[in-house]
């Protein structure tokens, strides 16, 4: 497991969980996403998926102590009458609380340092791997998420999540990702996926996805 106050400074590690502020004003990233979308997808989406998580655990205090991380493991093992939920609304709080650090007004660029050099060692180049990820983003079928992950041997990857499943339960310590379901880009974008994630690479946070390699 990875280090999430590291990874998603704000999100609460065990219940009850409560909403992370966002790292910026919502208005900042218009160079991506515009400022009603960022209201939209983190006071109503992100807020949602934290009120229902709660929800699924309130008469569960066996669970409540369990870190987040621990309980999306491996959800198989948790009681049925809960198991969709904490999937579905956990995977959601887990997913958004790491989504929005990735981002920041002033991002965007190359990565430099311990994550390039991991970078050209995988995919031999930023340029093969912003292909590859912007790809896999464009690949995945409804709604879910492109990751750039790192396995347990420190090799990086891209990996393509259903849903709000998440990453770290396929093996995988999220290093970035990009969110691809609708309400993250529909509003200024309609149905040109392509036009989002070329312009989410302007606001990258390459100093964050750094941290996460090592978290």
């Amino acid at each position: 497991l990875f280090d999430l106050a590291e990874a998603a400074p704000g999100a609460s590690l065990i219940y009850p969980y409560e909403l992370p502020a966002l790292p910026y004003a919502p208005d900042t990233l218009d160079a991506a996403i515009d400022a009603e979308t960022m209201g939209i997808h983190h006071g109503r989406h992100h807020q949602g998926y934290t009120t229902k998580l709660n929800a699924a655990l309130e008469d569960k205090p066996d669970l409540q102590g369990r870190p987040l991380l621990e309980l999306l493991q491996d959800v198989s093992v948790l009681p049925e009458d809960v198991r969709v939920a904490v999937l579905n609304n956990g995977g959601g709080y887990l997913n958004h609380a790491l989504f929005w650090p990735m981002m920041r007004p002033d991002g965007g660029g190359t990565p430099t340092g311990p994550l390039a050099d991991a970078i050209a060692r995988d995919f031999g180049s930023f340029a093969a791997i912003k292909e590859q990820f912007t790809d896999a983003a464009l690949g995945v079928f409804g709604s879910g998420r492109s990751w750039l992950g790192r396995n347990t041997e420190g090799t990086l990857h891209i990996v393509q999540t259903p849903e709000q499943d998440p990453v770290h339960a396929f093996g995988f310590v999220p290093v970035l990702g990009v969110d691809v379901w609708e309400h993250a880009y529909y509003l200024r974008y309609q149905n040109r996926r392509a036009d989002y994630l070329d312009r989410w690479w302007d606001v990258v946070d390459w100093e964050q996805a750094a941290r996460n390699l090592t978290a």
